[in-house]
């Protein structure tokens, strides 16, 4: 009879694996078989949030608009925008940005207009005016048009307007201010009047000085005034007129 300790059992490898995995562990073969299918479900979500998650977060009320702000409104009243917009304290931040800016594009006077979010709860309505060119006599005091000859709903008592201004809603002669105030904003700044002579002629008014041009005048032809009249103020000559009616001529007739 032999003293010595008895062999261990045999056992079979797999069994051996088995019985060494920790309570809750699994092959590597089956994490793979739940993962795969775990990543594409969250793909999708990533994939569709842009359609389910707005949704989804409007409907909290920790996303209700709580504050609203106009930037770029110079002429027009905030309260004029904020009633074409048409948003209250039951609307959600959440809801889509392209009939809110629809409906701020029906006020007269804004050109573009974007709204934007600020999260929680604020919306950002960014616009863009239609610059005003001249201010028309009306019987109760002045009208203001644009370069297109619409009438802005601007009010003068409220907001002041450096405009020059012009006789009547005269369009060709508003879009040729429109252009003076973008392509020659200089001689802008010093116009007092515009007003037609004729059909073909047109006079305006530059610090009070006449200036006699062609209806098809440029802004880049009212540009040659500025070097004559630096010549005439240096020889200290007092001029009545500047006709630029004829090509390549300026002429300054004296008082």
């Amino acid at each position: 009879m032999s003293d010595a300790p008895d062999a261990p059992e045999a056992t079979d490898s797999s069994d051996a694996r088995a019985a060494r995995k920790t309570p809750g562990s699994e092959p590597r073969a089956a994490r793979r078989r739940w993962l795969w299918p775990a990543l594409l479900v969250a793909a999708a979500l990533l994939g569709t949030a842009p359609w389910w998650g707005p949704r989804a977060l409007g409907q909290l009320a920790f996303f209700r608009v709580r504050r609203i702000e106009i930037r770029g409104a110079r002429y027009i009243a905030a309260r004029d925008i904020l009633r074409r917009l048409n948003v209250d304290t039951a609307s959600s931040v959440w809801a889509p940005t392209g009939p809110l800016e629809t409906r701020v594009l029906t006020q007269p006077g804004i050109v573009k207009a974007r709204v934007r979010r600020r999260l929680p709860g604020t919306l950002v309505v960014l616009v863009e005016e239609s610059p005003p060119v001249a201010l028309v006599p009306a019987a109760d005091g002045f009208r203001v048009y644009d370069a297109r000859g619409m009438l802005l709903p601007i009010d003068l008592t409220r907001v002041p307007v450096d405009a020059p201004i012009a006789r009547q809603r005269d369009t060709s002669l508003l879009r040729l201010l429109g252009r003076i105030r973008t392509e020659a904003p200089a001689i802008y700044r010093r116009l007092d009047e515009a007003r037609r002579l004729g059909r073909d002629e047109l006079v305006l008014r530059v610090d009070s000085l006449p200036v006699r041009a062609m209806t098809d005048v440029t802004p880049a032809r009212l540009l040659d005034l500025e070097p004559v009249e630096q010549d005439l103020a240096k020889r200290r000559v007092r001029v009545a007129e500047i006709d630029l009616r004829f090509r390549d001529q300026v002429i300054a007739r004296l008082q």
